[in-house]
């Protein structure tokens, strides 16, 4: 079927993904990190930033590009 090939493609790249960075949504800054280590298992995540102290569920995240060949 073609639904369950397309899944197991989303699945295949979902394994093989990198962890992507973070940025604070407010100020574009990599210093922002869980507000404890309860936030991934027990709670929801909460995030901080320590350049201008926002608090909050969102983060940004920038993936690279992969490069494809030309011919």
């Amino acid at each position: 079927m073609k639904i369950t090939q397309n899944i197991k493609e989303v699945l295949k790249t979902l394994k093989r993904r990198k962890p992507a960075k973070i940025y604070c949504p407010r100020c574009g800054s990599p210093n922002i990190h869980l507000s404890s280590g309860f936030d991934y298992w027990l709670t929801p995540k909460k995030y901080v930033c320590e350049d201008c102290g926002y608090v909050g569920p969102i983060v940004m995240e920038l993936e690279k590009e992969e490069k494809t060949k030309t011919s």
